[in-house]
């Protein structure tokens, strides 16, 4: 089941909500977790006891931090950590990692060792890094540990986050968990967030998407110069809004029940350097490796090698939580030694550059990214890349690729702009600036179509797809 999907709005959704709203406030947190279980039961009936024991697991390990902190057990205290943070991670690299190791292994091994591809658990990448963050605090003291496992259970499983994000750190929503201010603006800002999601996702992303797969399935001597990037455009979109859509519904669906999220995207594609790329894009991910990988590995205050190092983990670390391919690996690679030049050689210039310049600089390295993101392999990114140059394609123009451009060029165009805050910003203006009754009634009418046509294209549609089985 997921967000932008005829049953989940119209029965999974209202269903719960009015379960939510209808038993007092003790018993909200148990309505959640049990909505939340059904949830990811129905895409995952297996998996749900995975989920039911990863919670159990660190809900134990916490309580039993805390005793050792309180008894001052300080080599226990240790041992405990480290115990839950290799059992969280060995069932991540299981689940997520088992068949890649294997298959590179009997790729240099003189004989094959069996192995059965396993289905990745939806969302296990996102709910390890939640339930990682929860267990590295408590040890940390930076949080109180949770002794109410229905509490902790709906921190773990709340659905409007646990498919594709964003990261909610324990430390974020600890307040929030005994009691949270739920009201009718909030409610109602919830729902305004979920349909610009959801208008992101089915009426930009879905649209822009099926081109991309047309040119992906495409031979490599089919595909132009031109054919290429309009198919590597049309990816670097669908993605933005793909992810940001679901990111934008899950603060929605957390405003409804009264829980506050961070915001994951901001405005990624304005950016004039890879560094800023990289504050506004998965802003959670972001955060979560800094707060518990980098700075602790020292960050940037200690000798460049160090440094030069800690990024290099980093996002050889990011890469491979995003799957479990050597692409990936690359991806990160590639991105770690960008921010290194960027730090160390271009930062000056790229401050004083024109900013036009700085802003093709960045997207024009953001999309050779990309093509490492979504390509099957690395022999396969290389190739597209090829095209992309006019090596070992179909020339530098062909008809499929003015097609392509020419057909779609209004949805790239929308596209672009709705990238920028400039579209919002006079949206706000003219619809949300005052209470007057006429913008008012503008703003409910704006949301109303979006919320029509995205149902629409889901009634009458069939392709919708979830990028984030991988992850």
């Amino acid at each position: 089941m997921i967000f932008s999907s005829i049953f989940f709005m119209f029965v999974f959704l209202p269903v719960t909500l009015l379960l939510y709203f209808l038993v007092p406030g003790k018993v909200k947190n148990l309505v959640l977790l049990l909505c939340s279980l059904v949830f990811y039961a129905w895409g995952e009936p297996v998996y749900i006891f995975l989920m039911m024991f990863s919670i159990l697991f660190n809900y134990i390990s916490g309580i039993e931090l805390e005793r050792h902190r309180q008894k001052q057990e300080e080599g226990k205290l240790r041992l405990c950590f480290w115990t839950t943070v290799a059992a969280n991670l060995a069932i991540l690299g299981f689940f997520k990692y088992y068949g890649f190791f294997i298959l590179n292994l009997n790729k240099i091994l003189p004989f094959d060792i069996p192995y059965k591809e396993l289905a990745l658990p939806i969302g296990i990448s996102f709910y390890t890094f939640q339930t990682l963050s929860y267990i590295i605090d408590v040890y940390r003291g930076k949080v109180e540990v949770q002794k109410n496992l229905i509490y902790f259970g709906t921190y773990v499983t709340m659905f409007p986050q646990l498919i594709a994000g964003p990261i909610v750190r324990y430390a974020d929503v600890e307040k929030q968990l005994p009691s949270r201010n739920i009201n009718i603006a909030k409610f109602g800002d919830g729902v305004l967030w979920f349909l610009r999601g959801l208008g992101k996702k089915v009426l930009l992303a879905n649209n822009i998407g099926m081109v991309f797969d047309t040119i992906l399935a495409m031979g490599a001597g089919e595909r132009s110069v031109l054919t290429a990037w309009v198919g590597c455009l049309a990816y670097t979109m669908q993605i933005y809004y793909d992810f940001s859509g679901y990111s934008d519904m899950a603060i929605g669906l957390g405003k409804m029940f009264g829980f506050e999220f961070m915001k994951n995207f901001e405005y990624p594609y304005i950016s004039k350097s890879i560094t800023e790329f990289w504050r506004r894009w998965h802003i959670s991910l972001g955060t979560w490796f800094r707060e518990y990988v980098y700075i602790p590995l020292g960050g940037n205050r200690v000798t460049v090698p160090k440094h030069i190092r800690n990024i290099l983990v980093v996002w050889m670390l990011t890469g491979f939580w995003h799957g479990a391919a050597w692409n990936f690996m690359f991806w990160g690679l590639y991105y770690g030694l960008l921010l290194l030049v960027e730090k160390y050689f271009l930062h000056a210039l790229l401050e004083k550059a024109p900013a036009v310049f700085s802003h093709i600089y960045t997207m024009l390295l953001v999309m050779v990214g990309w093509v490492f993101f979504f390509a099957p392999s690395m022999g396969q990114a290389f190739t597209y890349l090829g095209n992309m140059v006019g090596i070992g394609g179909n020339g530098l123009v062909d008809g499929a690729g003015i097609y392509y451009l020419t057909t779609n060029l209004v949805l790239f165009l929308i596209m672009a702009l709705c990238a920028t805050p400039k579209v919002y910003e006079l949206f706000r203006h003219f619809t949300l600036a005052d209470n007057s009754v006429f913008r008012l009634v503008g703003t409910i009418l704006v949301y109303l179509v979006i919320f029509a046509a995205s149902t629409a294209y889901l009634v009458n549609v069939t392709y919708n797809p979830f990028l984030y089985f991988r992850f």
